[in-house]
């Protein structure tokens, strides 16, 4: 797999990935990552027409799904680590 291009983000990191005829598009934050295997057609070899694809929608779907990437992640490590709960002290007057 090679890396044919980038796309300038101010938010995301996006890559275009190519092996053999297969085209990828992978959307990076700074925590979390997400991969759109495009296939091998044809209109995906071009990347105008993947800059087009990346419109302001999918782009805010994706960082939709990175927040709930995030929350997920957050319950599962709440979930297998369970805050403690303080000890407290006796009030000493």
């Amino acid at each position: 797999m090679r890396i044919i291009g980038q796309i300038e983000h101010p938010e995301f990191k996006i890559s275009i990935f190519r092996m053999d005829n297969r085209t990828s598009v992978k959307i990076e934050n700074a925590h979390y990552e997400q991969i759109y295997k495009l296939g091998d057609e044809e209109r995906f070899q071009n990347p105008e027409n993947i800059r087009k694809l990346l419109d302001a929608g999918l782009l805010d779907n994706a960082a939709r799904l990175f927040r709930d990437m995030h929350q997920y992640k957050l319950a599962a490590v709440t979930n297998l680590f369970p805050p403690e709960t303080e000890e407290s002290f006796e009030t000493i007057i």
